[in-house]
């Protein structure tokens, strides 16, 4: 008889219930509902050139959802990731507009971006400021800055060797799309397989916990900070590059999208939980939302209606799937 029920708890353990498959990979269910709802109500959605703009219009929120989902893990926010992409962006474009390198321009902004986000850790960290409030000042201030820097207006005559940062790559392949599932990748595999990644899933988890077992939280936290506001310029810099303009209005309501992607893609907003793989479906779902109602031919009014909707739905089917086991 006990051999019998071993053989049987065996048997479990080598086929998964329904509801553990539904538990592990729900999110990647949502995201085959919709594609199936988007083929049913457009032909046209599975089409290769569809399916390529979609990729474009993604990257880019998709580029600093990654940077919020190590911020979030943290139990961190960052509200100023859209005024820093507008800032960036006009950065970028004043210095190649006064004759400079390209390279040496990406590189000064990138540090720029970088050094911002330094700021918001640091004041966060260092003054235990909120970062819901470091971050609202720093979203203000870079928007301002952004602004001020041409009078608000765009910058224009860009080099071309500048702007092939925002076309395509073996024909039509966005290379913004590719440069986003690059940073995807690395971003999955610093968080699942680093050191690094593994004390940042501990200090969200359990900040007091990693404290005492010796972990600099405050390092960690201003660390993240840092890598959101360079992604933040990553995709300020490549936004400049597509639109081949510098546009201070640029980013405007981004981390409100950003911050849905990443919470819709699993990540909890507590910390230590979540990752970059269910950001990325996250930031897709969201995209295919959109272009849904855009093949539709449905008002943008409309579509901000509905977007939230469904992606308040889409969280509750998440959470409910989760916790049901």
């Amino acid at each position: 008889m006990t051999a019998k029920i071993e053989t049987y708890q065996e048997s479990e353990k080598s086929f998964p219930s329904v509801k553990s498959i539904l538990k592990k990979y729900n999110l990647f269910f949502i995201f085959l509902g919709f594609i199936l709802i988007g083929s049913l109500l457009s032909d046209q959605f599975l089409s290769v050139q569809n399916i390529l703009n979609l990729l474009q219009q993604s990257s880019f929120v998709g580029i600093v959802s990654i940077g919020m989902t190590f911020v979030i893990l943290v139990a961190g926010i960052d509200l100023s990731v859209g005024a820093i992409l507008a800032l960036t962006g006009m950065l970028v474009s004043i210095l190649l507009s006064t004759g400079m390198n390209p390279v040496l321009a990406v590189v000064l902004t990138l540090l720029v971006g970088a050094f911002l986000g330094f700021v918001n850790g640091f004041i966060s960290t260092k003054f235990k400021v909120p970062a819901f409030i470091a971050t609202l000042a720093m979203m203000v201030s870079a928007r301002g800055f952004a602004l001020l820097t041409t009078n608000g207006e765009p910058v224009y005559d860009l080099p071309d060797s500048f702007t092939a940062l925002g076309g395509n790559v073996f024909g039509k392949v966005p290379l913004t799309a590719v440069i986003w599932i690059v940073l995807t990748i690395i971003a999955i595999v610093v968080l699942k397989y680093t050191t690094f990644g593994r004390k940042i899933y501990a200090v969200g988890g359990n900040e007091e916990s990693s404290r005492l077992s010796g972990i600099p939280v405050k390092k960690y936290v201003t660390w993240c900070f840092v890598i959101c506001g360079t992604l933040a310029g990553v995709a300020g810099i490549l936004m400049s590059a597509w639109l081949t303009v510098g546009q201070p209005t640029a980013g405007s309501g981004l981390e409100l999208d950003v911050i849905a992607a990443v919470v819709l893609g699993g990540t909890s907003l507590a910390g230590g939980k979540g990752g970059v793989g269910g950001t990325f479906i996250g930031v897709l779902i969201m995209s295919m939302i959109i272009n849904i109602f855009n093949l539709l031919g449905l008002s943008s009014y409309y579509q901000s209606i509905f977007m939230g909707f469904i992606i308040v739905l889409a969280l509750i089917m998440n959470q409910y799937i989760t916790h049901k086991k």
